[in-house]
């Protein structure tokens, strides 16, 4: 107990990003000011906090199959698995999506600084579908792996919000850093924080070579 109490805990690196396995720092940056520009300048025709007050989770459709102008609920989650009880068995929840048909842009993002974000991703990274996903205060997701990676953009964040995943537990700066968050592993985001968290998040349909 003597030794435990005589190691005083980093109170320092807890606001900052750690790697660990499972998510790492990509060598691209973008302008976090006009990141906060353009989810301002949304924010003047669109609410997608509206439609998430029941589970204090919002998602909102960047990218779309062409010609389908209103997502479904699966097109803003998707397949993913998860323990939900104390039988521990891993089951399958909601059905898969062909990320590889999520070719086009919503047209409200369109000549945006988004468009701008989707353009340098896809040119360097397999791109499937792209959200903005909003996380109200004190809330986290379910423990769950997905199918495929994302890469991770943070807009708007906070000290307390922080990213888990593998086991490893770090916190997302939004200041145009990119991170690539290998979500095949079991994971969860929360936000422990007293103002909103909003990612913009890409999948990474990434297929194994045979």
């Amino acid at each position: 107990m003597a030794q435990w109490l005589g190691n005083v805990p980093d109170k320092e690196a807890v606001k900052n990003f750690v790697h660990g396995p499972g998510i790492d720092l990509l060598d691209l940056r973008f302008d976090i000011n006009e990141l906060k520009t353009a989810l301002s300048d949304l924010r003047q025709t669109t609410d997608f906090t509206a439609a998430a007050e029941a589970d204090s989770f919002g998602a909102l459709a960047v990218t779309r199959r062409p010609g389908v102008e209103v997502p479904t609920a699966n097109d803003l989650s998707g397949l993913y698995w998860l323990r939900a009880d104390d039988r521990y068995q891993e089951e399958p929840r909601e059905e898969a999506v062909n990320e590889a048909a999520f070719t086009e842009l919503v047209p409200t993002f369109v000549g945006t600084y988004f468009e701008h974000v989707h353009q340098e991703l896809t040119a360097r990274f397999p791109i499937g579908r792209m959200r903005l996903l909003w996380k109200d205060l004190y809330n986290c997701n379910s423990w769950h792996r997905d199918p495929e990676p994302r890469i991770h953009v943070p807009i708007v964040s906070n000290p307390g919000s922080l990213f888990v995943v593998n086991n490893h537990c770090t916190h997302l700066p939004a200041d145009g850093s990119v991170y690539f968050t290998d979500t095949r592993g079991y994971h969860t985001a929360l936000n422990g924080g007293l103002v909103e968290r909003v990612h913009l998040v890409a999948t990474v349909p990434w297929v194994a070579p045979e």
